[in-house]
């Protein structure tokens, strides 16, 4: 292994109350009730358009509508993420660990490109973790393997020495598609049931996933 590439939210950091505040402050701007935490929890993973269209009633709301619903939560995402997403405890010594170590170290979400290069660069730094990549229009978006594969070539690696890590069936999903190794966290925001068919390794502490990939050091 000589790049480690990590899904953001559920993997590296807990950005799960921010996300829940802007889509309930979304859903209350349009007269409809909160949804708990533990619902917002499922819907995360597949990007905000995704995120949005399982929060809203579709006979009252059409794909068409969620474009202007994205605008509301965007902008009042972009006043909580920093009071609300936090890196889960031990994700910064594992990604100085792997740094010490020779590995490259990237990010690959499906949150908006500039949320998260934003958080990113605020949380671990641009030195640390300098290959971003969040979801663009122009670039299909996870579980597709494009945007892994894009990491590959830029980073002039083939897919077989580079490990990339979720917490999501999406994620895992990805790795498959895109032909590189693949492991999964249980911490996050899809369970270990969801996880296991995909035949990954399952890491259930940071700990453990430190162990492991430091294990695949070049």
């Amino acid at each position: 292994m000589k790049a480690a590439i990590f899904d953001l939210d559920g993997t590296l950091v807990d950005s799960l109350p921010g996300l829940a505040a802007s889509l309930n402050h979304t859903l209350t701007s349009e007269g409809l009730p909160e949804i708990p935490l533990s619902t917002v929890r499922g819907y995360v993973g597949n990007g905000l358009w995704q995120l949005i269209r399982c929060a809203f009633p579709t006979s009252d709301y059409p794909d068409e509508a969620i474009t202007r619903l994205r605008g509301t939560f965007e902008k009042h995402y972009a006043q909580v993420w920093q009071d609300t997403t936090t890196p889960f405890e031990g994700i910064i010594d594992l990604l100085h660990s792997l740094h010490a170590n020779g590995v490259t170290l990237g990010v690959l979400s499906n949150k908006q490109h500039s949320f998260t290069q934003d958080i990113v660069s605020t949380l671990f730094g641009r030195d640390l973790v300098p290959v971003i990549y969040g979801q663009r229009d122009e670039v299909a978006k996870k579980p597709a393997p494009d945007a892994l594969l894009a990491i590959c070539q830029e980073l002039t690696l083939s897919p077989t020495e580079v490990t990339f890590i979720g917490d999501s069936t999406v994620d895992l999903a990805t790795a498959q598609a895109a032909k590189t190794k693949g492991a999964g966290v249980t911490w996050g925001y899809h369970d270990q049931s969801q996880l296991s068919p995909y035949g990954y390794p399952l890491c259930d502490t940071v700990t453990d996933l430190k162990t492991m990939l430091l294990s695949e050091v070049a």
